[in-house]
């Protein structure tokens, strides 16, 4: 295989491993912000529900207090009742304690409602807590897990950026030239395989002609179709190492 088209191939595998990382170490604190972000949403949840209990035994006491003064108000009737001289003064007593044992018993039964409210709201908390404390030591490991992997893409980084600059000062300077021309303008892609007489990247078949050139890969040709750099890859063969000294071709 000609010696730089050798070279373009391992460096297109270097640079899918570079974008391959950078991808990764940008999408891993993305990740973690993530995780982050819906613990904190349920404990925001479960801090409402919390409030919602407190909110609930606040009422109940103050429709406690209420029922307390209903009950004066109801002693206190009944003492002036004793005192009344007329049927009418008595009716009338009696039915201010009407009214005012009415509302007790609507306020009891508020209670009740609202004491059966608190039950469900305090199994519904407890609950919450029990699912917060396992998420909680879920996304402490998931975070540290992730800032261990981000450190070691980061450090492969500077290893295969390394390999890189090793790759590209062995390339011929025409040959890096294309390869970088292609490679912007294909979104980091310059080097695709030939299988079967057609362009693995863009899948069309070859002309006869073109196709025996690019099975020689002993010039560095492109596809007439998508622009990328063409090596033929028998089926069971391995990568092979730089050699041979053809010069650049474009088809």
């Amino acid at each position: 295989m000609n010696r730089d088209l050798a070279l373009l191939r391992q460096l297109q595998e270097v640079d899918d491993r570079i974008r391959e990382l950078s991808d990764e170490v940008r999408r891993l604190p993305k990740y973690v912000a993530e995780i982050e972000a819906k613990l904190l949403s349920h404990k925001q949840q479960l801090a409402a529900e919390k409030q919602t209990l407190v909110d609930n035994q606040k009422s109940r006491r103050q429709m406690e207090g209420e029922i307390s003064v209903h009950e004066q108000k109801i002693s206190k009737l009944r003492d002036q009742m004793n005192q009344a001289r007329t049927n009418e003064q008595l009716h009338a007593f009696q039915h201010e304690i009407q009214f005012e044992t009415q509302e007790v018993r609507r306020h009891e039964d508020r209670i009740l409602d609202k004491m059966e409210e608190a039950e469900a709201l305090d199994r519904n908390v407890k609950t919450a807590e029990e699912a917060l404390t396992i998420e909680e030591q879920k996304v402490a490991r998931e975070v540290a897990e992730t800032k261990a992997r981000v450190a070691e893409d980061e450090q492969a980084l500077v290893k295969v950026k390394g390999q890189r600059g090793e790759l590209m000062a062995t390339v011929s300077p025409d040959a890096l030239r294309l390869y970088e021309h292609v490679r912007k303008g294909h979104g980091g892609k310059a080097v695709a395989a030939a299988l079967a007489d057609r362009c693995q990247a863009c899948n069309v078949v070859f002309r006869p002609q073109f196709s025996y050139l690019v099975r020689r890969n002993e010039n560095i040709m492109t596809c007439e179709s998508c622009g990328l750099i063409l090596y033929y890859d028998p089926p069971g063969a391995g990568v092979e190492d730089p050699a041979g000294d053809a010069g650049v071709v474009s088809g």
